[in-house]
């Protein structure tokens, strides 16, 4: 019986109806212009802060946002859902300051450090306000230990990350003309 439903289920891969079982649904793939991104999300860790991340992905809120903030030597911040979206209403003074439309989810800091590739939750000062912003770093960021709350790891495409378009220095990171998420997947 197991042979027929594994023969069964590779016909389905192979003529397209279902895709291969061995898709991660705790990885999140994001398009960038120069190619691919594979992030290994971490529910162990942070639960709230990756289903929100999944949720928000899974519905496309992510597709086409701005990397608004992004910071040589630090970090690249997106996913501002409500002001961020490069192809509907973006408004790129207000990118940063959004979230969606769902409530904040309350911090899940960890001992997992901030070190290049790893993604965390951008948030405002409260600890409990991140929502759909996150960033993802380009070296290690020891400051922000215990802070914020880490949500996975670059497992591939890190290379696409470091071409994404800095902003100004002496605004904060403010990118003039941003790159963005292309589109944004999970479990691919």
């Amino acid at each position: 019986m197991n042979i027929l439903k594994t023969f069964a289920a590779g016909l389905l891969v192979i003529f397209g109806l279902v895709g291969p079982a061995s898709a991660d649904p705790n990885q999140l793939t994001i398009e960038l212009k120069d190619g691919p991104v594979v992030i290994q999300l971490m529910p162990d860790v942070a639960p709230q802060h990756v289903a929100r991340i999944k949720e928000l992905a899974a519905k496309g809120a992510y597709d086409n946002v701005a990397f608004h903030r992004v910071i040589e030597g630090f970090m690249a911040q997106t996913g501002d859902v409500q002001y961020g979206n490069m192809e509907k209403d973006f408004q790129p003074q207000m990118a940063g300051m959004g979230g969606s439309d769902l409530p904040d989810v309350a911090a899940e800091f960890s001992n997992v450090p901030f070190e290049r590739g790893v993604i965390g939750m951008a948030r405002s000062q409260d600890p409990n306000s991140a929502n759909s912003q996150f960033f993802i770093m380009f070296a290690p960021g020891d400051f922000l230990n215990g802070q914020y709350t880490v949500v996975g790891k670059v497992v591939s495409g890190m290379e696409n990350v470091d071409k994404i378009k800095r902003g100004d220095q002496n605004n904060n990171g403010s990118v003039t003309d941003p790159d963005r998420m292309i589109k944004v997947t999970v479990g691919k």
